[in-house]
């Protein structure tokens, strides 16, 4: 069988961690950005390093994003702070129907910081490029004092093209539109949190980080009419609704056992006392979709993710407010927390 695996092209028994001096303009920075950065995204080869890119963007809408990452653990099962950054911006651009074009990434690295985990981030990162096919085109790598980061941070800046005529925002939202989601929620939340607190769970759950554009554009591709899209990530499903419902001065209902939850997961939320609805994920997003478009985008999205359903439906305008309807038929409201359940977990 052959090795695929790469090998640091930073010499480790000489600079086993990050040094101050890597961050400083000079030899070793620039050892660091062309054997390490430059070599495994292959900018030089499309694009000249320059202190900007400049690209050719087809005569349509672009969709422009920007987040940054701090998660710790930096590694957790399903992913890593890598493909985190990638994933997160790509899903940001398709929440508006975007087609992922172009990405770039900031390094914030703390002084001693393992050169071993910068490659294993750094190929995550081009192997979550890959997959979503988004070039990686500039970026910029800062080293700070010992103590005055955490490791790492990564932040993104995204560009895509928006392809279609269809205004996917919360004011286009009506009354009588479906709310479907692709796939079960909480695992990312509840992977991290295990990971850090070193949790002993029955089984190993893993992160859903996952690019989440082609099922978008496959249900544009096939007219799907889509009035609003987005990616549950900090918050979860609970606090991404109540942002749209408060957009859209709508009242969403839900209804609880639609909701696919893995047993798992409602083990670990019943033992720290969460509530998978506000736990953040990072491969799963709402779709509000009107009634004669529903089925359409139920079987693609279900081929995408088996698990992908509808769990609700618009019920009127001018409330601003998320519902609940439980097993035994009550319903309540669903509220937006102060704060988060789980911190630093995207």
């Amino acid at each position: 069988m052959i090795n695929l695996q790469t090998v640091c092209p930073i010499p480790l028994k000489q600079y086993p961690q990050v040094l101050l001096a890597h961050g400083g303009g000079g030899k070793l920075m620039q050892q660091l950005l062309e054997k390490m950065i430059f070599s495994s995204f292959q900018m030089n080869k499309e694009f000249s390093p320059h202190d900007s890119s400049v690209v050719n963007i087809p005569k349509n809408k672009i969709a422009f994003t920007t987040d940054s990452y701090v998660i710790h653990p930096l590694f957790f099962p399903g992913g890593d702070i890598g493909s985190l950054a990638i994933n997160g911006t790509v899903n940001d651009l398709a929440m508006s129907g975007a087609r992922p074009l172009y990405i770039s990434l900031g390094f914030i690295i703390e002084e001693g910081f393992e050169m071993k985990d910068l490659w294993d981030i750094i190929q995550s990162l081009q192997r979550a490029a890959k997959t979503a096919g988004i070039k990686i085109i500039t970026g910029d790598t800062k080293v700070v004092d010992k103590g005055k980061g955490d490791g790492i941070f990564i932040n993104s800046s995204g560009i895509g093209v928006i392809e279609h005529d269809q205004f996917i925002i919360p004011e286009s939202v009506q009354v009588g539109d479906k709310i479907l989601i692709n796939g079960d929620i909480g695992r990312h939340g509840i992977s991290v949190m295990a990971m850090r607190e070193g949790l002993e769970l029955e089984t190993t759950i893993k992160s859903d980080c996952q690019p989440l554009h082609q099922v978008i554009l496959e249900m544009i591709k096939q007219g799907v009419k889509i009035h609003c899209l987005r990616d549950l990530t900090r918050g979860g499903l609970a606090s991404s609704l109540n942002e749209i419902a408060d957009s859209a001065k709508i009242r969403v209902n839900i209804i609880e056992k639609a909701i696919p939850v893995m047993e798992d997961v409602k083990g670990a939320c019943e033992i720290l006392g969460f509530d998978p609805l506000y736990i953040a994920n990072e491969g799963r997003f709402v779709a509000f979709i009107p009634e004669d478009s529903v089925d359409k985008a139920l079987e693609i999205m279900t081929s995408f993710s088996d698990s992908s359903c509808v769990i609700g439906e618009v019920t009127e305008r001018n409330t601003g407010l998320v519902t609940l309807k439980n097993e035994i038929g009550t319903t309540r409201i669903i509220d937006m927390l102060s704060g988060e359940q789980l911190p630093r977990i995207c």
